[in-house]
């Protein structure tokens, strides 16, 4: 109203000359007027089909004005064109100026009028001029009329899903060519129905879970992009959507579980989930169950109800992880059965979230100390300073387990004490190992002798602790070959040396021998060695030794053999020496 206003008072401004006669002072007003327009008012379809205006005349009764024209401006008064003639104006095209308000006016003026010209504002003229009326020109879009209806909500469970009672109000409804468009929710077309009747025979159900998006389509001409797998962010021509109507898919819910997480011991007594509950308010579907799988979804049971699933003993299912689930499905589900797994599922169907179920062998704690390392040298070796940290421990029974490295058992000592009491010394050189155990009533196969691969029944053994125990070891010789020409000139070897990196044991000694282990003497040095004169032992082989031994051995005499020896002791390698 306040435009109209406007261009009314604009269409009252005259301009008024005053002209003054040489020799009068009268003044005679010369009133300028751009006559009057009738016709219109017209309204368009911006549709790419060309839009001209007709009919329009202009009543020049009352015209007056030296220089006369036509304006087109948009609704801001923006000057679009200015064309000459009445026909000129009936050859526009307003189709191409797109959606809005077009003005025709009719223009009378007088030279030197600045300001006509397009892309100036009528309100910026400057000069004298008048202006008609204006006829509006009004360019509408595509409309594609209003849909009413839902929306809807379906549950996807294999029955047919159809949308009813959609109407269409047609009443602004414009453009050549009709059509339904059906998307998801991302506007990917799935399907064009070309009338509403097609539109309520479409089946919801088997496009699955999710929402999808019902339009009415109007368009002129050639539409790009038109079709199923495309998107309707990417049409291309004239065309108008309307509202959408929104279809809801919504899956099958299997509810919500709540208890646990659970942690059981397997130790043979029963182990039942208890306060396990089910928030059903959510849950559809025609049938209903729980179901427990391990942690890679094998199946391992199907309770039908709470009840029954509060009533599983998961001791039984040995040291692992169980989930219990709730289970929602329609007739013809495939693979719901023990021994499936749960990802192999068919059909139409929902699982609830699920509650672990932990089940823990027994622990025997942990133990630290060592590792140990003796040398067997007839001196006892005790261990020290063991001890278990049985934070976790569980388990009714406690004993302590020594095996070689083959987990041979070769003792029981039932307490730490106990186990720093035992001399591995006296077991050899070899390895033993240290273990805590836990165990309950009825583990069979707990005896010195067996193996802990013979035990049965519930148990759990600790970390081990080693003890090596390394025999005595008389490092090793370096040096020669020899070999001596038995000539009644002295032959003594040189250059022997003893690698003592490894060496070990209380006395020392070398020991020089024949080739069947006689001793023929036993020098205790090397230097000692090296003045041994081979030349007098005559033709034949002697072996140099180098032994390192603890008290009490037995049959180190020359005129003894090496293989008489009787005690803790260790020979190195030999060098030989041969005397032609």
């Amino acid at each position: 109203m306040n435009k109209l206003k406007t261009i009314m008072m604009l269409f009252m401004v005259t301009a008024i000359f005053w002209s003054c006669e040489d020799d009068d002072t009268d003044i005679t007003p010369i009133v300028l007027n751009a006559g009057t327009l009738s016709g219109g008012p017209f309204s368009f379809a911006v549709d790419g089909q060309p839009d001209m205006v007709s009919g329009i005349s202009l009543n020049s009764s009352t015209l007056n004005g030296s220089v006369q024209n036509y304006v087109i401006t948009d609704d801001a008064k923006n000057i679009l064109g200015l064309p000459p003639t009445l026909t000129a104006v009936e050859g526009v095209d307003f189709d191409g100026a797109g959606i809005g308000s077009c003005y025709i006016y009719h223009i009378t003026y007088e030279e030197g009028l600045a300001g006509l010209e397009s892309g100036a504002n009528l309100d910026n003229l400057s000069g004298e001029f008048a202006l008609s009326n204006f006829i509006v020109v009004v360019r509408d879009g595509l409309n594609a009329g209003t849909l009413s209806g839902g929306p809807f909500e379906f549950l996807v469970d294999g029955n047919p899903d159809m949308v009813t009672g959609i109407t269409l109000d047609s009443s602004t409804l414009n453009g050549e060519t009709q059509s339904y468009v059906i998307t998801d929710d991302s506007k990917n077309i799935l399907g064009l129905p070309p009338t509403l009747a097609a539109v309520e025979g479409v089946n919801f159900d088997g496009a699955g879970v999710g929402s999808c998006y019902i339009y009415h389509l109007t368009y002129s001409g050639n539409l790009d992009g038109l079709e199923a797998g495309e998107n309707l962010e990417n049409l291309m021509g004239s065309f108008s959507l309307s509202n959408f109507i929104e279809v809801q898919r919504n899956g099958l819910n299997g509810g919500v579980l709540s208890g646990g997480p659970y942690e059981f011991t397997v130790d043979g007594n029963a182990d039942m989930a208890s306060g396990l509950s089910l928030d059903d308010s959510m849950v559809n579907g025609s049938n209903r169950g729980f179901v427990i799988t391990d942690a890679d979804l094998n199946i391992l049971g199907l309770p039908p109800t709470l009840e029954a699933a509060q009533g599983v003993d998961f001791d039984g299912a040995g040291v692992g992880v169980c989930l219990i689930w709730h289970i929602t499905y329609e007739e013809g589900i495939v693979g719901l059965e023990a021994g499936g797994n749960a990802s192999s599922l068919d059909g139409f169907f929902a699982l609830s979230n699920s509650i672990t179920v932990t089940r823990n062998g027994l622990n025997a704690g942990v133990i630290a100390g060592g590792p140990y390392e003796f040398t067997v040298d007839g001196m006892a070796d005790m261990v020290s300073g063991i001890s278990l940290d049985d934070t976790d421990l569980t388990g009714a029974r406690q004993t302590w387990i020594i095996t070689d490295e083959q987990n041979n058992i070769l003792g029981l000592p039932p307490m730490i004490s106990n186990v720093e009491g035992v001399d591995f010394d006296g077991a050899g050189a070899g390895v033993c190992l240290i273990w805590h155990l836990t165990y309950e009533e009825g583990l069979t196969g707990l005896m010195a002798g067996n193996n802990v691969s013979d035990f049965d029944g519930f148990y759990g053994l600790s970390n081990a602790i080693t003890v090596t125990r390394n025999p005595l070891d008389a490092g090793t010789l370096s040096g020669g070959p020899y070999t001596f020409k038995v000539d009644g000139t002295p032959d003594m070897v040189s250059g022997v040396e003893l690698d003592t990196a490894n060496l070990n044991g209380t006395n020392q000694t070398y020991v020089i021998t024949d080739a069947s282990g006689n001793i023929l003497g036993l020098p205790p040095t090397l230097e000692a060695v090296e003045g041994v004169d081979f030349d007098g032992a005559g033709v034949g082989v002697c072996y140099i030794w180098h032994l390192t031994y603890e008290d009490g051995l037995t049959g180190l005499t020359a005129g003894q053999n090496t293989s008489g020896l009787d005690g803790f002791f260790d020979l190195s390698n030999f060098i030989m020496v041969t005397r032609q």
